[in-house]
């Protein structure tokens, strides 16, 4: 049986942002977070030139599905679904867009672009993560991010293998938490399960 798109489609999205150092925060938050807890998790890891491995390297670490994002390819809830290398990602009527990536040279502000989208298009929580990485991408769309009503975390800079991207994010003023890894996971379900009270009393 059919579900209609608009019934499906109101559960949380976790935007995980990184680039250089994000594989350890990946594996990190993944190895603390349960399989059902209702979410999508989307890893926005930046990488222009070489193919992504984070669709091969991460199902060792979650019991969660990993999917490298196809275009057109359904959201789902529980699966963790990895940005393809060299492409914008956006969302649309519950399903991942691709879109050639539109700044290919300098700092990619791929994280930005998925972030502001999914202000736009998505109807459920959003819960945005910046981790390890150069550069601030993400941060001038956290903004955006609160007014929707979303959570917005970045990773302890101390944690972190590359620090610039989380302390870019919590520069911006609007970060609610700075956490490790670990303790990341620990809010997220902590979210999730706050989530899944509201939509049963519905």
């Amino acid at each position: 049986m059919m579900k209609s798109k608009s019934t499906t489609k109101d559960f949380p999205i976790v935007c995980v942002g990184g680039s250089a150092g994000g594989l350890d925060a990946y594996i990190r938050l993944l190895k603390n977070l349960p399989a059902d807890m209702g979410v999508a998790i989307v890893i926005v890891n930046h990488l222009r030139t070489v193919a992504t491995m984070l669709h091969e390297i991460l199902p060792h670490h979650t019991e969660m599905p990993v999917e490298l994002i196809t275009e057109k390819l359904d959201i789902e809830p529980n699966h963790v679904f990895i940005i393809p290398e060299k492409r914008d990602l956006h969302v649309l009527n519950g399903e991942f867009r691709l879109k050639p990536i539109s700044k290919p040279r300098g700092w990619p502000d791929v994280i930005t672009v998925f972030m502001k989208s999914l202000t736009d298009n998505w109807d459920g929580k959003l819960i945005t993560i910046i981790v390890s990485g150069y550069d601030g991408d993400g941060a001038e769309a956290l903004r955006g991010i609160k007014e929707v009503g979303g959570t917005t975390i970045a990773q302890k800079p101390d944690t972190a293998g590359q620090p610039d991207m989380p302390e870019s994010a919590i520069e911006s003023g609007w970060i609610d938490f700075v956490l490790s890894p670990e303790k990341i996971a620990h809010k997220i379900l902590q979210i999730a399960h706050a989530e899944k009270k509201i939509s049963n009393k519905d």
